[in-house]
């Protein structure tokens, strides 16, 4: 490894608001569980948007390295390390269990009551080179194209969603929202036997990707009513609604019909909705909550590595970390939707 003289570049969350790239010492094994990464690709998050807002929408630690989204090369690791070796190519589960409070015990370890996350609360991967546990590692096929592989975290999220879900072949399915999350679901949705996929979406952006991603209609609910699109195309309604914004319970709640689901994904933490409780009661609703993943990587690295999405058509940007702040820039004018960070590393 060439050490730079023992620094690498980072992208550093300095203050509210504020990202800086800037040189700071390569991190080092310090506990025998770890393992050094060399990073191969990190990608923008919607959260790492929330973050850097002012007032922040979502939090994080003051001086750490962002980026929970990324994949590496293995190039150290801790005397405890015995199930990977040097070389080997991995994502990342940047979400560290504790592995003994209750949640941990009884298998929810997404609920746990003590984690930590790389990228957000602990150093993460729009780097050089970082360390993390090697608990957090999943093996990846070096043959799986690093606009394929980068999607492994977002993606297991939505693994997770699309297995509460329980889909049957053949039923409806309204996506509300078609950003990255929204993308995703559709492409699992139609991986997985969905019949119509109905999408509401106002950017004419996003509504492309939809239609590459297998949605059968996008509707622009500043033009028409998704209702009466869903009513006139379906007998009562969708099967299964998915709110990928995490404010439109209510169009899901009008859209989805009797008997149905309704998952809700997307996070807006100051968001505040008024419904109608008997609306879930007289039509006989699934309500299903989903955050994070809960060990869905090793399904997810299978379908990474079996080619079932075409997920490198979500790709926008290809970006070195140096210029990581257009990115950003895009995501937030909503011109982006994947954007891919290549750190400079030399080694």
């Amino acid at each position: 490894m060439d050490n730079h003289n023992g620094m690498m570049k980072a992208a550093v969350f300095e203050a509210l608001g504020k990202l800086t790239v800037k040189s700071v010492p390569i991190p080092k094994i310090a506990k025998p569980d770890e393992v050094l990464l060399k990073v191969e690709a990190a990608s923008i998050c919607g959260t790492d948007i929330h973050i850097l807002h002012v007032p922040p929408e979502a939090p994080a630690t003051i001086g750490t390295i962002l980026g929970h989204e990324y994949i590496g090369e293995i190039i150290d690791i801790g005397s405890d390390v015995h199930n990977f070796t040097v070389g080997d190519r991995v994502v990342l589960d940047p979400n560290i269990s504790c592995g003994s409070c209750y949640y941990c015990r009884i298998g929810k370890e997404n609920m746990c009551s003590n984690v930590t996350v790389l990228g957000i609360f602990i150093d993460g991967g729009f780097t050089e080179y970082n360390v993390a546990p090697a608990k957090a590692l999943f093996p990846i096929s070096k043959e799986v194209p690093t606009e394929v592989a980068i999607f492994a975290e977002p993606l297991a999220c939505v693994v997770n969603a699309v297995h509460k879900i329980q889909l049957d072949v053949g039923e409806n399915v309204l996506v509300l929202g078609a950003g990255p999350i929204g993308l995703y679901f559709i492409q699992l949705l139609k991986a997985s036997g969905a019949g119509k996929i109905f999408v509401s979406e106002i950017s004419e952006m996003r509504a492309k990707y939809a239609y590459e991603s297998g949605a059968t209609r996008v509707i622009n609910p500043q033009r028409e009513s998704v209702e009466e699109v869903i009513r006139s195309e379906t007998t009562d309604g969708v099967d299964v609604s998915v709110d990928a914004v995490g404010v439109l319970i209510n169009e899901a709640l009008t859209c989805t019909r009797r008997g149905g689901k309704i998952l809700l994904f997307g996070q807006n933490y100051q968001a505040r909705q008024e419904i109608c409780q008997n609306d879930i009661t007289r039509k006989d609703l699934t309500i299903l909550g989903n955050y994070i993943s809960q060990n869905r990587f090793p399904a997810t690295v299978k379908i990474l590595e079996g080619g079932i999405l075409p997920l490198e058509k979500l790709v926008t940007h290809k970006l070195p970390l140096e210029r990581i702040e257009e990115g950003i820039e895009a995501m937030k004018k909503g011109e982006a939707i994947e954007v891919i960070i290549y750190p400079s590393t030399k080694s």
